[in-house]
């Protein structure tokens, strides 16, 4: 676990990294002096409070947010200074929310994900039409190739924009709050899908609200709290109960969880527990 940026900053590992940035909206800061990174090849969840700024940080890293002091850079160029499609190649987003055209087929839909290879010089080519069929094949989309967007469940709508993202075919995805919305058997269906992604070679970054599902999926995380990286590494070194407390302010225990070993957590009971968390934790006999 990390308790302090720095070492990220300098991380030749890291294709994606953040340093020393101002970033906000319409003048209003959410994060001041803010370094962080993504490791290549990882799975990079990023957890916290509602409106601590994990968003505004996935944005900035999109380039859909430019900010005010330090730079974004990508495999060790500011990425402010490259061109869009280049940017494009590279990194993909699925944002929070999400609006298809009114009237636009599934194929169709999927099919704008090729926009960044394309060209007045190169048109579509067979290298599009199969990047296409793949994405839609990788998200069990096939069969819906024809139907109307407007038509589908909200599951089917989130993979219909993973299948577009996938179409980009860029080695870095993006995603902000990808399963909020959705019940909890597309959350976990969608988080397979991404699981699977990973294990191919895609770096993952996703804001992820549910700490569960975090620290199953994700291999490595960044924790923010009031605009800032309170710390970051691997799920099983951070998530203790006395960083739940700490980041969120509840009182837990940090279990393993069943199926997977992975941590869970599980509120205490304000009524009946006193005393730091971890205490209580030991005091049970349910922690190392």
């Amino acid at each position: 676990m990390h308790d302090h940026q720095e070492p990220f900053d300098r991380d030749p590992s890291s294709r994606l990294r953040i340093e020393h940035a101002t970033i906000g909206y319409d003048r209003r800061v959410i994060s001041r002096d803010l370094t962080t990174a993504i490791p290549a090849g990882s799975f990079t969840a990023i957890i916290g409070p509602n409106g601590c700024g994990k968003s505004t940080l996935l944005r900035a890293f999109a380039r859909v947010l430019t900010p005010a002091e330090g730079r974004v850079l990508l495999d060790g160029r500011a990425i402010s200074s490259m061109r869009a499609k280049e940017v494009a190649r590279e990194l993909g987003l699925l944002a929070q929310t999400s609006f298809a055209p009114d009237g636009i087929r599934v194929a169709d839909l999927v099919a704008r994900g090729r926009a960044p290879h394309q060209s007045l010089l190169q048109q579509w080519q067979q290298a599009d039409e199969d990047a296409v069929t793949a994405a839609l094949a990788a998200t069990n989309l096939s069969d819906l190739s024809g139907r109307l967007v407007d038509e589908l469940s909200g599951g089917q709508r989130q993979r219909v924009w993973v299948a577009m993202l996938l179409a980009q075919q860029t080695s870095i995805m993006l995603l902000d709050e990808p399963t909020t919305f959705l019940d909890i058997a597309h959350q976990y269906e969608l988080l397979e899908l991404f699981r699977t992604l990973h294990e191919g070679g895609k770096t993952l970054v996703a804001v992820l609200h549910d700490l569960g599902q975090a620290a199953r999926y994700a291999d490595h995380l960044i924790v923010m709290r009031d605009g800032q990286v309170v710390t970051t590494g691997p799920p099983a070194e951070v998530i203790t109960p006395e960083l739940i407390e700490r980041v969120f302010g509840l009182r837990c225990l940090v279990l393993p969880d069943q199926v997977t070993g992975t941590p869970t957590v599980v509120p205490l009971d304000p009524r009946t527990v006193s005393g730091p968390a971890g205490s209580a934790a030991n005091e049970v006999g349910l922690t190392p």
